[in-house]
């Protein structure tokens, strides 16, 4: 068994679906369900006898404690985190409270269970954290790629609590000798996506027929990362990967804010054009960027694939397509995510008083 922190949200939930169908082994589940944390992402697994969750902040050590010793893990994945820049711009503390606070009681949580192993059990035993390519900072046009040598720069709170807690991660490793792993990804997209993101949220708004908002002039460039992609790389470095060690996950796949905005409309022409005949991209709507939003991410996963042989199946072709398709077949789930205070925030994150 394995045990997997922040598994009802958007990450959390894919890699627990991918675990499950891919490797079979059995997987206990927590996550605080705050609002991008979505038991309906886990429905399918009701009454599967592999799967176990429970309702349960990371920052609980007492209770997080008595998971261990009941379900006696061989590993440990950490996907638990606030993960919004915007979010963070808004309010800084929960990412403190979670990013820092929360990793370092479940470090210490998870560090105490492990010192009461012996023999094969404690050898073998991983703790892996889930982190981004936004500890590193911003990149220039013509910069090469973040590698893992690159230095921490955060320059939002978000990222700014994400170094932190991959700091105390390394920490407890070389202070410890707690088993660790660290991952560094790139920005990911697919199904189960909370639509406070760009990808579903251009989805959902293009269908409603509302503005599609692009921040500034929309040449933001990120490294996309199909999820499954994301899920296959950490199940092959929690198999093989070393002791103490960071790897960045990307997606080869570097492409502009608009680009992305415009690919999703034109395949939505194609596969669900809007009634009155006109392109989605009628819908897009420029507005003020934020502070703390860095110009441009990349991520060198040369690492990865020189070290453990992974690179990622899709291209950013078959995977938009394929989370366009998602979403267009699970109007349910949309609807389910579309509470008031989705509502709210959507109003105030991105009207400018006249775009929205």
């Amino acid at each position: 068994m394995i045990l997997v922190t922040g598994a009802a949200g958007f990450i959390g939930a894919n890699f627990v679906l991918d675990w499950l169908s891919s490797v079979g082994e059995s997987v206990l589940s927590i996550d605080k369900l705050t609002y991008a944390g979505n038991l309906e992402n886990l429905a399918c697994l009701r009454g599967d006898s592999r799967h176990t969750f429970a309702q349960l902040d990371i920052a609980d050590g007492d209770e997080i404690l008595r998971l261990l010793a009941n379900y006696q893990p061989r590993a440990v994945v950490n996907f638990a985190a606030e993960t919004h820049v915007d979010r963070s711009i808004h309010g800084p503390d929960a990412f403190i409270q979670t990013n820092i606070v929360g990793t370092f009681r479940l470090l210490e949580s998870v560090r105490n269970y492990w010192i009461g192993l012996a023999g094969k059990a404690k050898k073998e035993f991983r703790f892996l954290h889930v982190s981004t390519d936004e500890v590193y900072g911003s990149l220039a046009p013509d910069q090469a790629a973040f590698t893992e040598t690159s230095n921490y720069e955060p320059n939002s709170p978000y990222s700014a609590s994400k170094a932190a807690s991959d700091h105390l991660v390394r920490a407890w490793h070389h202070t410890y000798g707690f088993p660790v792993l660290t991952t560094n990804c790139s920005n990911n997209y697919g199904p189960l996506q909370f639509p406070e993101k760009l990808v579903p949220l251009v989805i959902l708004n293009a269908l409603e027929g509302k503005p599609l908002p692009v921040y500034g002039d929309g040449l933001q460039v990120r490294d996309w990362l199909y999820v499954g992609d994301h899920c296959s790389a950490i199940r092959r470095i929690l198999e093989e990967g070393k002791l103490g060690e960071t790897y960045n996950i990307g997606g080869w796949n570097e492409k502009t804010n608009i680009e992305i905005v415009t690919a999703i409309c034109h395949i939505l022409d194609e596969i669900r054009p809007r009634t009155d005949g006109l392109p989605y991209a009628e819908q897009i709507s420029y507005v003020t960027d934020r502070p703390g939003h860095d110009r441009r991410y990349a991520i060198d996963a040369r690492k990865l694939e020189r070290e453990l042989g992974w690179r990622p199946v899709e291209t950013f072709e078959t995977g938009i397509r394929k989370t366009v398709q998602w979403y267009l077949n699970s109007p349910e789930w949309m609807k389910s995510v579309q509470s008031g205070s989705y509502r709210d925030w959507f109003q105030k994150q991105y009207s400018d008083g006249s775009d929205i």
